[in-house]
């Protein structure tokens, strides 16, 4: 651990050199002479309260002597509450780099004096675009962590509400907290997370909550199904704490993840608790069956018309009267490509254009593709059903699992018919099944593999909230 020396200018050009105040025009040094001493601040432009740090070097300048040492100053002449006393230079510069601001004085020796006066550019609250409730709570995470913290503080007002801050990329040093609720989560697992995160070995965390997940799962690229649980509801995620989960919150990403998850934490949404009992379990129950619909819908149907001697006369009307000049397997393929370009083309079309082209030109490309003989109509309708339907759940990672194993199920068909029917669902429920998480030892299909019956009657009846006697 590099240390300051007892010179105080030798300190000042080795914080100089470290921050390459020469070169970066963001790291500002300002020097105050007082008396016979001086003191010199660092600090990041745009990463600090102004107005708080032009009070205190205008009440520094009114100070007769500063020959003192860091400890005396800090008591004597710092009205703040958010100061360290530290000798580490490492912690210095990354404090610096961070947002803080670092005081060193001719008189301070070995020592210096961080002032932690952040205030990081963020946006303002508002309700997440992926997961909007009809009642309750209208507030989101945002990109600042210790606002996404204070949101969680806000509503759980108990002393044994653990926040562990840990600092993840040797070079990026982002911010990383894991959240817990003593008593409540299990420490072992608790234990077990913040070790995990703090043995990463990476250089920075570009990408926020994915890259830090990707560094804490095994590289499974064969299996689609999300490997955590993230929500931007602060109120959701309170709720989780209380149930025994551990949440880890990244800096710079509005999303915190719930751990351990398993398959059916996916099922459950916030509108299902601010509705009554019985409301929540019904909305739930649609939930699952178009959970179960948007994956086996479409395999399902062309199968049966590539058996249609199976199909029963009241059925038949499934079966379409023209395949089209294409081949059905490859129009159920085709359309689904043609939904994800226009979802990605409505993602970069401006606001005020994107329900308006995203509405026609599906409309106009779905006539003019059953006019030419394209596309059938019964394509395009239960195509349409299951495109619509994966907004059932909020997670996008979760829809294209289904739309990966939709597809091998549909060319599994196309070549085995009955057999790749019953071959695909099968791997599908392997995949399931033998899905890694990030904690190994809680399996993605608790409660039901292990067994929990309390726990698994809970996910698809909502129970009423009960006071204890």
């Amino acid at each position: 651990m590099q240390k300051l020396s007892s010179d105080y200018k030798e300190n000042i050009k080795k914080l100089d050199e470290t921050l390459r105040i020469n070169e970066s025009f963001d790291v500002i040094k300002k020097v105050l002479k007082i008396a016979d001493g001086e003191l010199s601040f660092y600090y990041i432009d745009g990463l600090v309260k102004d107005g708080i740090l032009s009070k205190l070097m205008t009440g520094f300048i009114a100070l007769k002597d500063v020959s003192v040492t860091a400890e005396e100053f800090d008591a004597k002449n710092l009205p703040y509450n958010e100061t360290d006393v530290t000798d580490d230079v490492e912690k210095m510069v990354k404090s610096v780099l961070s947002g803080c601001t670092l005081l060193v004085g001719s008189g301070f020796l070995e020592k210096a004096i961080i002032l932690d006066l952040r205030s990081y550019p963020s946006r303002e609250l508002a309700e997440p675009e992926s997961d909007r409730v009809m009642r309750g709570a209208h507030d989101g995470f945002i990109e600042t962590l210790i606002c996404n913290t204070a949101l969680i503080r806000r509503r759980i007002r108990d002393p044994k509400l653990t926040f562990v801050a840990l600092s993840v990329g040797r070079c990026s040093a982002t911010d990383v907290v894991v959240a817990y609720i003593d008593g409540r989560a299990d420490p072992k697992l608790a234990d077990e997370i913040v070790k995990k995160i703090a043995s990463i070995k990476t250089d920075s965390l570009t990408m926020g909550q994915e890259s830090l997940k990707e560094c804490l799962v095994p590289n499974r690229w064969y299996n689609p199904f999300p490997k955590a649980w993230m929500t931007e509801r602060p109120d959701c995620a309170a709720a989780q704490l209380y149930e025994g989960s551990v949440l880890v919150i990244c800096d710079n990403t509005p999303q915190v993840m719930i751990l351990p998850t398993s398959i059916f934490d996916f099922i459950q949404e916030t509108n299902d608790f601010y509705f009554p009992p019985l409301t929540g379990t019904y909305i739930r129950t649609v939930r699952y069956l178009v959970f179960f619909l948007t994956l086996f819908l479409t395999p399902t149907w062309f199968l049966l018309v590539q058996n249609p001697e199976v199909v029963p006369d009241w059925l038949k009307f499934i079966i379409p009267e023209s395949p089209g000049h294409i081949p059905i397997f490859l129009q159920l393929i085709l359309v689904e490509f043609i939904i994800d370009g226009l979802r990605m083309a409505s993602m970069n079309t401006p606001d005020m254009l994107t329900n308006s082209l995203s509405v026609v030109g599906a409309l106009i490309l779905g006539d003019f593709a059953v006019s030419i003989g394209w596309l059938i109509p019964e394509v395009i309708l239960y195509m349409a059903f299951v495109a619509i339907a994966n907004f059932a759940q909020g997670s996008y990672e979760l829809g294209y699992a289904f739309k990966f194993l939709r597809i091998m199920l549909t060319i599994l068909i196309q070549l085995f018919n009955w057999w790749g029917f019953a071959v695909g669902t099968v791997i599908i429920v392997i995949l399931i099944a033998t899905n890694t998480t990030i904690m190994k030892r809680h399996t993605y299909l608790y409660p039901l593999i292990p067994f929990n019956g309390k726990a698994l009657f809970s996910l698809f009846i909502r129970r009423k909230k009960k006071h204890d006697e």
